[in-house]
């Protein structure tokens, strides 16, 4: 007896703490401003990353992030860049991030039904 409610509190405080590391979504009405163009300086090192610019959330507002060079994490790793979809809610921001690329898919990730890509 004593197991099997053990387990079942477990199960249900897993239940509650699931949703707290669910990504958690910024919306804004009003579509992001066009992406700038940014000149690249030059390669800082061998095998450096280019990571491009973009717009930020800032409150309801959009604030530009200037484009960087990065060292890859890892071998094989690869960028998806930081970008804004649209939703019925407004647009929705998502963080790059880096990846393996193991498959050579270089999609990204997030599902993309039903929504613009900006």
């Amino acid at each position: 007896m004593r197991k099997s409610s053990l387990i079942l509190s477990a199960l249900l405080l897993a239940g509650f703490a699931a949703p707290a590391i669910a990504q958690v979504g910024v919306y804004i009405g009003t579509p992001p401003p066009p992406l700038r163009y940014e000149v690249r300086g030059p390669e800082p090192y061998p095998g450096a990353y280019w990571i491009e610019g973009y717009w930020a959330p800032d409150g309801r507002h959009y604030r530009w992030v200037r484009g960087h060079w990065e060292r890859p994490p890892y071998a094989n790793a690869y960028y998806t860049h930081d970008h804004w979809d649209h939703y019925r809610e407004g647009w929705r921001y998502h963080r790059g991030r880096w990846d393996r690329d193991d498959d050579h898919d270089h999609r990204d990730h997030d599902d993309d039904r039903g929504h613009d890509r900006h």
